[in-house]
């Protein structure tokens, strides 16, 4: 039997416990892995285990697989209406929502974000859950008017079984992304969590369970990506794959789909975002967003504000009250009061990043700011500003996903288009002006998915996410989502043709 991880947390934000299983959730039971291994789960704060979690296998993908296709064929997809679909949604949402701070707390723990934000991860997945909960019976198919002779109409029917990979920056949120929009539009999950952050989702298994979704509708196969997240891609009884992580592994993932099954895929990929600060920007705000844009999850965000630019008209001066601001940034253990950045997810993660200091020091890039190790134990990084940054560097053109931005200093309106969408990247960006129509002419010019306009990083369950070029393919959250789980079929009704 798979073991049951139980903690007391007494810590000066949260106080409580939590318990529940760490084996794969297959047809609604904790099971073992086929092969009874397991994977170690550790505490970023201090690189020490918090406990294990069964290894899935491409044997166990193939059992969650059958218990979703049964699953589809018998008692959800089609045979559930989207009432009924939506009402679990929500009983989800409520559930999460009477035990948020218990959640939040095992974010932290695994994941390293400060508790805060962990609680602000549990609202929004909350608030996707409840939103996807009320478009389950919302996703209409249209009648089409060709002649009076026949009755044309659509019909948005779910694809079928389908393949989740969600990433370790933002484990629970990502969770609610994927199945969300899955489970309105009437599909089956095999999901895998990453294995450096599997805790959140296994206790919303949990809930799942509670909740009474019906078995095999959910399945949540713990494992490396080298052999579950690599079988889901391409497993041939899977339709449907959706992935979210480096832009790496999902050009791997789109291959292997379609070297297989040619399944459907969507992609939310990384990001090297622009930050664009205007000389009409009101300074104090911009200082602010532009820091939150970078720092926001250690920098472990894919549309981290990562490329500063600054109009040269303001550059010294938005520079000293940016690093003034950087160095009021207090990093802790995320337990502790008053805490904003906590430790980088895994020594792996903690390793690239100080490389790509390195990088940049070696470059010839200044190192204005930051860039040392804090504390002796666990994954912890000050956070950092590079300046006197040339576009080749490593640190501009390649996204490092930590709390490391670069300032540049730009002339003109022209010169900050062409600068800015010089990436492979399109994601995301932002802009900073009291001038509304330049700030949206610029806004228009940038190749981004998503612009936000005086603010960074804001995000809603209704507005769609996703990126241009290497950033990904598809939309996640909003209406947009639900075409990525749908199957669009004609039908046409003979009511008067003759041959």
């Amino acid at each position: 039997m798979p073991q049951v991880f139980s903690n007391e947390f007494n810590t000066p934000v949260f106080k409580g416990k939590t318990s529940f299983n760490t084996g794969l959730f297959i047809d609604n039971k904790f099971v073992d892995g086929s092969s009874q291994e397991t994977i170690e789960v550790t505490n970023p704060s201090n690189g020490k285990l918090i406990t294990k979690i069964a290894r899935g296998t491409p044997q166990d993908v193939d059992i969650a697989v059958k218990a979703a296709q049964k699953a589809f064929d018998t008692v959800w997809g089609l045979n559930t209406s989207g009432r009924d679909r939506g009402i679990l949604l929500t009983k989800l949402a409520d559930l999460m929502l009477a035990r948020r701070d218990e959640i939040a707390a095992v974010e932290s723990l695994d994941n390293g974000k400060t508790f805060f934000w962990s609680q602000d991860d549990v609202n929004a997945s909350i608030n996707t859950f409840r939103y996807y909960g009320g478009w389950a019976d919302k996703n209409h198919g249209k009648t089409i008017e060709v002649s009076e002779e026949q009755l044309v109409y659509t019909r948005h029917e779910p694809i079928g079984v389908v393949g989740q990979i969600i990433p370790w920056n933002f484990p629970l949120m990502m969770l609610s992304w994927k199945l969300g929009p899955a489970l309105a539009t009437g599909n089956t999950i095999v999901l895998k969590p990453s294995e450096f952050t599997p805790l959140s989702a296994l206790l919303t298994a949990q809930l799942i369970q509670e909740v009474g979704f019906p078995p095999g509708v959910v399945n949540i196969v713990n494992g490396y990506g080298s052999d579950v997240g690599q079988t889901i891609a391409e497993h041939l009884g899977i339709e449907k794959v959706a992935f979210t992580g480096s832009t790496l592994v999902g050009r791997r993932i789109m291959e292997a789909a379609a070297k297989t099954n040619l399944k459907n895929v969507t992609l939310e990929l990384g990001g090297k975002s622009p930050n664009v600060i205007f000389d009409d920007a009101d300074l104090d705000k911009a200082v602010k967003w532009a820091a939150f844009g970078i720092y926001y999850n250690h920098g472990q965000t894919c549309c981290a504000g990562s490329r500063i630019f600054v109009h040269a008209k303001i550059y010294d001066e938005f520079l000293k009250r940016f690093v003034e601001q950087t160095e009021k940034i207090v990093v802790a253990d995320p337990f502790s009061q008053g805490v904003h950045q906590g430790p980088q997810v895994s020594k792996q993660q903690y390793d690239r990043i100080m490389s790509y200091i390195a990088s940049g020091k070696e470059e010839g890039a200044t190192l204005y700011s930051g860039g040392e190790r804090v504390g002796t134990e666990g994954y912890f990084i000050q956070p950092t500003v590079f300046t006197d940054v040339q576009p080749h560097m490593k640190i501009v053109r390649e996204e490092i996903f930590g709390p490391v931005g670069v300032l540049i200093k730009f002339d003109d309106d022209d010169d900050i288009i062409h600068k800015a969408n010089d990436t492979v990247y399109g994601l995301a960006a932002a802009v900073f002006s009291e001038n509304i129509n330049r700030a949206i002419t610029t806004a228009h010019k940038l190749k981004a998915g998503t612009v936000w306009v005086n603010c960074v990083n804001k995000l809603h369950p209704s507005v769609p996410f996703g990126g241009y070029k290497q950033s990904g393919i598809g939309r996640e959250l909003g209406e947009y989502a639900l075409a990525n789980y749908t199957a669009v079929k004609s039908v046409q009704v003979n009511l008067g043709l003759t041959l």
